[in-house]
Formats: structure tokens, C-alpha cells, sequence
């Protein structure tokens, strides 16, 4: 019996009380996913979790409360409603860690829906640009749905995955999602000058997606053999990579080839990507892997925050008790490299938020989520300077903090912080 069946087909293993993950990032398989909420009416309780997926999660609709419920590994945008509508949750996890949630059996899979190219003259898929806590999840699930889509990039490295271990393929030809380089504003383009000030040539470098991190990108064009090792990456490392800048030759981990667990940009980048060898994506507790990224001599970690504290105190997750995003990798990768020989660990921010409230603050607000703890912070960048912490007293750090801060609220962080801290 053929495999190829239709997505309103494939979905039907799917049964109540099931629980069903998703692949992430761009590589989030919508046809899949429409298919199961259409099947709303016939099923209960389902969980359907994932780390931040893209595109519509129609799931996630809090109509559909008593057929689907949402576990978020990192929420995004699409699932954030549903978070405060009652009927989604939030389960903290270490990038690293999440592919052991599902061997160890703490979660177990039912059904897990992925999104591949199609097989090759071998019988061979790619993962394409999304690896993360995948793996793990098709070898401990009962059920493995894929979607089967031409324009997925094939990649190299553990996303490979034979035809045999998939039950059910769909077969659909359509972009995946992609996201345009925004605009670098002078804020951010300060930003960006700043964290590459203390970048090095012969860095091996980590960075999330945004303005900034493409910011400071532009600004290493002169640099020399720099690498990348990176829980994900975007178009702005395309020109560093084709120009030799970045070429990975004097990495701990993976020398010659860029390393990451998800990547998601402009169609160029997925062209990219497509059928080369310099990348290698491997699952997320191989690519966060501390104890790896640490091998890296002069690891940079740029990572951001919603909100710091005058003590080091980094808020990433949650905006005070409103869970907003997620821990991430954040943790791992600041560990990473502050434990690298001539390492650096980097949290870059603007000073205020697009209200003017000010991002860095006497005290994190009440019910925030600390991601890093001010013990493992050494920089943070706003377009205001830079403050090192590493090493640093309480008094010191806040002195040096509201130098970054914006000039409208120094005086304010300074008294709360000494109020705060002189009450009696």
C-alpha cells in the first residue's frame, strides 16, 4: 500500500488524548496542521506542542479549547493568545535539553508531523532548515507524518531521514515561510558597531534572528577567519560566508563548516542552504551543547532580553508574569562562552522599549522570569555603550549599567535601586 495520502487522510491517526509534535521554525508543516483543526469536531484533548513555530497555528484557536491544547516549548506569536486565553501552556526547557524530554519518556509521542523534501534516488529526505528537537521526537513516536514539499532546501548533517521511518507522506509544492531582511535602524546600527568592537578575528560567533545581530554582522566585513556556531541563523551571514570572512577554519566544533540546529530567512538564504555542505544542521543537544560550544576559542554569544536588571539579572522569557517567548538557548550558549578560551557573552538591547519605558531597570517586574542569572552575565550592549559585569560588585554592575541606561531614566534607576537596597 502507497505511503502518499492526502493531508485529510494522514491526520486521522491522530486520536483523543494524543499528544502530537511539530516541527519548528519556517519548517512548521501548515497543510498538516490545518488538516487536524479541521478535524476539530472529532477529537478531545490533544496536545499539540512545539518549540515557536511560523505561519497560522489554527489549533491554537481558543474556540477549539476542548479538541486542542497548546504546550509551547518557546511561544510565538501565533500561539501567544491562546496562552492567555487559558488553553495553552508554557513548559520551560533548555534548547539542549528538549530532545531528552521525549527519549527519557518524560513526553511521550504519539504522532509527530514533519516537513521534507522529497526522498532522493536512495530513498533519503532532509529536515531541511529545521533539526531542533525533531529526531528525537520521529524516534519516539508511534505515528511520523510528513509533509513532502519540493522547496524544502536539502541540507546536510542529521537531518537526513530515509523514507522507511516516515507512515505517511503528503506531498504539497509551496514556498516555505521566508522573512526579508528588515531595515537596520541608527539605534540599532549603534548597537551592532558596539558588539562588533569585541568581536575578534578568528571568533567563532552565535546570534539570534533581528536587526541587531544583522547589524552588527555588517559591521565585520574586515574581520578574518571568523566561524559561526549558532543555535539558528539568517540572510546576514550569506555575504560574510561568500566573501571568506566567516570559513569556520579555526572552530573547536565541526572546523570548515557552520553549524546549527534551525535557520530561517529570505528565499536566497533557503537557495543557499539548498544542497550545501558548508552548513550542517544537527539536532539541538548536539549544537547547545555547552560542553561543545566551549571548544570554540573566543565563542561570542549575542543573545537579547526584554528587560535587565541594574544587578545582571536577565528577563528574556516573559513580560513580568505574562509569558511572552521562552528560555531558549540563550542559557546554553552564554554558558558556552564564557567558558571559551578568550570568550565572550553579550546581551544586546535597546535602552527603552518603542513606549519609552526603560529597559533597564532597578528591579525585574514582579512575577519576571530570570533566563540568565546575573552569575553568568559578562557584557551588555544598548546603543548607549557598553557595560562589563564580569567580575563586578553589585555597586559596580549598577553603576555601570546606568550608564547604558537612557538618560531619561538614570536618575530614577539609580534612587530605586538605593532605596531598594537601603530599606530597612
Amino acid at each position: 500500500m502507497s505511503k502518499y495520502v492526502t493531508a485529510e487522510e494522514a491526520v486521522k491517526a491522530v486520536k483523543s488524548d494524543d499528544r502530537v509534535y511539530i516541527q519548528a521554525a519556517a519548517a512548521a508543516p501548515s497543510i498538516l496542521t490545518k488538516a487536524l483543526s479541521d478535524r476539530a469536531s472529532e477529537l478531545r484533548n490533544v496536545e499539540v506542542c512545539h518549540l515557536h513555530t511560523e505561519g497560522p497555528a489554527p489549533y491554537a484557536n481558543p474556540e477549539l479549547a476542548d479538541s486542542f491544547h497548546v504546550n509551547s516549548f518557546f511561544i510565538g506569536s501565533n500561539v501567544r493568545h491562546t496562552l492567555a486565553a487559558g488553553n495553552g501552556s508554557y513548559t520551560p526547557v533548555f534548547l539542549s535539553e528538549l530532545p531528552y524530554l521525549f527519549r527519557k519518556k518524560v513526553l511521550p509521542i504519539d504522532v509527530v508531523f514533519i516537513h521534507v523534501s522529497p526522498p532522493d534516488i536512495h530513498g533519503y529526505c532532509s529536515l531541511g532548515v529545521s533539526v531542533e528537537a525533531t529526531l528525537a521526537a520521529i524516534e519516539n513516536a508511534q505515528t511520523v507524518i510528513a509533509q513532502v514539499n519540493p522547496q524544502m532546501p536539502r541540507t546536510f548533517g542529521d537531518g537526513i531521514l530515509h523514507v522507511s521511518e516516515i507512515d505517511y507522506l503528503v506531498e504539497v509544492n509551496m514556498p516555505i515561510y521566508s522573512h526579508e531582511m528588515d531595515a537596520i535602524s541608527p539605534l540599532e546600527d549603534k548597537i551592532g558597531t558596539y558588539i562588533a568592537s569585541l568581536i575578534e578575528d578568528e571568533s567563532t560567533l552565535q546570534m539570534g534572528i533581528g536587526s541587531i545581530p544583522n547589524a552588527a554582522l555588517t559591521k565585520l566585513t574586515h574581520h578574518k577567519n571568523l566561524g559561526l556556531h549558532t543555535e539558528m541563523f539568517s540572510d546576514g551571514v550569506i555575504d560574510l560566508i561568500q566573501s571568506d570572512v566567516i570559513n569556520c577554519n579555526f572552530k573547536g566544533t565541526s572546523r570548515g563548516r557552520v553549524l546549527a540546529t534551525f535557520l530561517m530567512g529570505s528565499k536566497r538564504l533557503y537557495d543557499f542552504v539548498n544542497d550545501n555542505p558548508f552548513i550542517e544542521m544537527k539536532e539541538s543537544s548536539i549544537v547547545n551543547d555547552t560542553a561543545l560550544i566551549r571548544q570554540n576559542p573566543k565563542m561570542v554569544a549575542i543573545n537579547s532580553a526584554l528587560e535587565v536588571d541594574v544587578t545582571g539579572q536577565v528577563c528574556a522569557d516573559s513580560l513580568g508574569a505574562r509569558m511572552y517567548s521562552g528560555v531558549g538557548g540563550q542559557m546554553d550558549f552564554i554558558r558556552g562562552a564564557s567558558l571559551s578560551q578568550g570568550g565572550k557573552a553579550i546581551i544586546a538591547l535597546p535602552s527603552i522599549t518603542t513606549k519609552g519605558e526603560s529597559r533597564i531597570v532597578p528591579y525585574l517586574k514582579q512575577g519576571a522570569g530570570v533566563v540568565s542569572t546575573r552569575a553568568h552575565i559578562q557584557y551588555i550592549i544598548t546603543e548607549n555603550g557598553i557595560a562589563d559585569l564580569y567580575g563586578k560588585t553589585l555597586k559596580q554592575r549598577s553603576a555601570e549599567l546606568v550608564k547604558i541606561a537612557h538618560p531619561n531614566h538614570q536618575e530614577w534607576i539609580e534612587r530605586e535601586y538605593f532605596n531598594l537596597v537601603n530599606c530597612k
